[in-house]
């Protein structure tokens, strides 16, 4: 009879834990994050983000039902990231799930306010049908609004949100400038990156001149510039160096023709303004095994092909010393990149941001490209060759200045027109952490390379691997075998009070 009640002040006691726990999480917000990279916890970007907010945001999420489960995921995360959203924002924030599917008037809604569906395969009963799903949000602050067209299963959902919000709450942006009047990438070429760029900067043109005003400028960017630069540019540059002002320069010291199958060298006087602040960009080809590939037509039997041929001399960067301008990026294409080293003292502060793989090379920048040639081992004696760097210090005497060199012009320029291209998005937030860096707006790098990487087991450690093969195995063999011995000795706790004088069940 006693066991009796105390099993029901148990039972009373479990349930009512229960109820208060879920009282508790209306008010209160924690997840416990034991991930490596901590990719289910806000940053404290965002949680800056949250606490600054000057009025209330409102998210309003539109995503279809019965989606297959990789896009139930989807909205499972981004509504677990709302409701952190909410309890961060301390009321600032409230959100709404609306599924267009449901009324035409609901999808008409999603459709005026900028939310695309897509169409997505579903198979069902061996056949294969396209449904027509949305998976986007919109964010409102006042009357300002701005879109998150698709919320992509194991993205970068923290920047999208984060970036998106922030777009909303800044008020005074800081200036870039990008310098023109060289032959340098137009802002229109390099649309992906100047879309990332205006979610916290103002972005605009800039001549160099001796009356040009640069302190107005954070920083100032130089991408890909083809013609030379004379002494009042390079004098204006240093001045704002000497200012304390930050520089990204994306500069191509050799270029390559595909119709006549040659290098040439580039001059622009950017190398010998380099030089003299002892960062040699060589005038040279870097060679990766490591690289991209090129589609090369033949033609055999009458008929034309064309095949993809691996090409060094476009190679592909995976080896990126620890920064964050780097932090979270996997690989980084360079379409005719050149090696780079540092000759001055330990006065100014040297990093390599890109570096080359163990087996590499250079070519001199008059070389004939065999696309055709069948590359070996030998053909890569040289190894970790610096392609990035950034140097920090008085760089032109006066105040401490900073500036970044990617000895690739080309790496995040999409080109225009019909000859415009999507380009990789590390290659885009290479240049876009660059900036954000050097602006000293560092906040969202990391969130914008933060996503679910696939780990594939061929990267894993033998040691690692073993480790989770037997665990995978044996885990489930063991929690079987601890329940059981529990309940065994629970049982025989039982009977020997059953054999006891005065016992009563």
């Amino acid at each position: 009879m006693k066991d009796k009640k105390s099993f029901s002040i148990y039972i009373i006691l479990v349930i009512g834990s229960i109820i208060l726990i879920n009282i508790l999480s209306d008010q209160f917000f924690f997840r416990l994050d034991i991930t490596e990279d901590q990719r289910y916890s806000l940053s404290p970007a965002t949680e800056e983000i949250l606490d600054n907010l000057p009025q209330t945001v409102t998210v309003t999420a539109y995503f279809t039902e019965d989606l297959p489960p990789q896009y139930t995921k989807s909205k499972r995360l981004f509504k677990e990231l709302l409701i952190e959203y909410a309890s961060m924002a301390h009321g600032n924030l409230v959100y709404e799930f609306i599924d267009p599917s449901e009324k035409p008037e609901l999808e008409q809604q999603a459709l005026q306010n900028g939310v695309q569906p897509l169409l997505i395969n579903l198979r069902e009963k061996d056949q294969v049908k396209q449904q027509k799903a949305f998976m986007g949000a919109v964010v409102q602050m006042g009357e300002e609004k701005d879109i998150i067209p698709f919320i992509q299963p194991d993205g970068a959902t923290e920047y999208q949100l984060s970036s998106s919000i922030k777009k909303l709450a800044v008020l005074d942006k800081p200036l870039v400038g990008f310098v023109q009047g060289q032959g340098e990438a137009g802002l229109q070429d390099m649309a992906q990156a100047m879309q990332a760029l205006s979610v916290l900067y103002n972005i605009e043109p800039v001549q160099l001149s001796d009356t040009t005003d640069l302190t107005k400028y954070t920083t100032l960017a130089l991408v890909a510039p083809k013609d030379s630069f004379n002494i009042v540019q390079l004098n204006a540059l240093d001045r704002y160096l000497s200012n304390g002002g930050n520089l990204f320069i994306a500069m191509n010291r050799v270029e390559g023709n595909f119709q006549t199958a040659m290098g040439s060298p580039v001059n622009t006087a950017l190398e010998s303004w380099l030089a003299g602040k002892n960062l040699i960009v060589d005038e040279n080809f870097l060679l990766d095994v490591n690289c991209n590939t090129v589609g090369v037509t033949q033609q055999q039997a009458g008929f034309r092909y064309t095949t993809r041929v691996q090409f060094p001399f476009m190679p592909i960067i995976t080896n990126f010393p620890k920064h964050p301008v780097t932090e979270g990026l996997e690989q980084i294409v360079l379409p005719f990149a050149s090696s780079m080293n540092y000759t001055g003292d330990s006065s100014i502060r040297y990093t390599p941001l890109l570096v080359s793989s163990e087996k590499s090379a250079t070519q001199t920048s008059r070389t004939y490209f065999d696309i055709n040639k069948r590359w070996e081992n030998k053909d890569f004696p040289l190894s970790n060759l610096v392609a990035g760097a950034l140097l920090e210090g008085k760089l032109s005497g006066g105040k401490d200045s900073r500036m970044i060199v990617i000895a690739d012009g080309d790496f995040a320029v999409n080109g225009s027109g019909q000859q415009a291209q999507q380009l990789s998005s590390d290659n885009v937030s290479l240049l876009v952490n660059s900036i954000d860096w050097l602006s000293d707006a560092t906040g969202l790098i990391q969130l914008r390379t933060k996503g679910i990487s696939a780990r594939p087991l061929d990267q894993v450690e033998d040691g690692t691997k073993a480790l989770l093969k037997w665990l995978n195995f044996l885990l489930p063999i063991l929690l079987i075998i601890i329940y059981g011995i529990i309940r065994a000795h629970r049982r025989k706790i039982q009977r020997i009070k059953r054999m006891q004088n005065g016992y009563i069940s």
